[in-house]
């Protein structure tokens, strides 16, 4: 592998890791500052397809909304990977705590597409 496209990997996972960690600072605005005007995001619920937003406003309202209704949201990162210059995969635990105080988590994984520096597209999966 050349060393520029490994940097191009690594830029892009870079990324994606800023984005997880504005995710569990629940920094909407940091997050949304990661993704490119036209991103897509396709969200694990309602099962078995989930929900697609698509563009920034949309994604940004979605977030919004997650934060306040879960807020104590959390994604532990289990391994993250760059594939090829604009792909990033990252297996997770996602972790919260419901209005009654029971504690809960799923496992999945993320697949990103990262164009010029920033996340165009996140793709979640959710074990279930």
């Amino acid at each position: 592998m050349t060393p520029i496209r490994m940097e191009k990997i690594e830029t892009a996972l870079r990324v994606v890791l800023d984005f997880n960690d504005a995710f569990n600072r629940h920094d909407a605005a940091g997050m949304m500052a990661l993704m490119t005007d036209d991103c897509v995001f396709e969200n694990t619920h309602p099962a078995p397809d989930g929900t697609v937003y698509a563009g920034k406003e949309a994604v940004t309202r979605f977030w919004q909304e997650f934060f306040r209704e879960s807020p104590q949201a959390h994604i532990e990162i289990e391994e993250a990977f760059g594939l090829g210059n604009q792909r990033c995969v990252m297996r997770w635990k996602y972790t919260w705590v419901d209005a009654s105080g029971a504690k809960g988590h799923v496992r999945g994984v993320d697949i990103f597409k990262v164009r010029d520096g920033l996340i165009c597209e996140k793709l979640s999966y959710v074990k279930g």
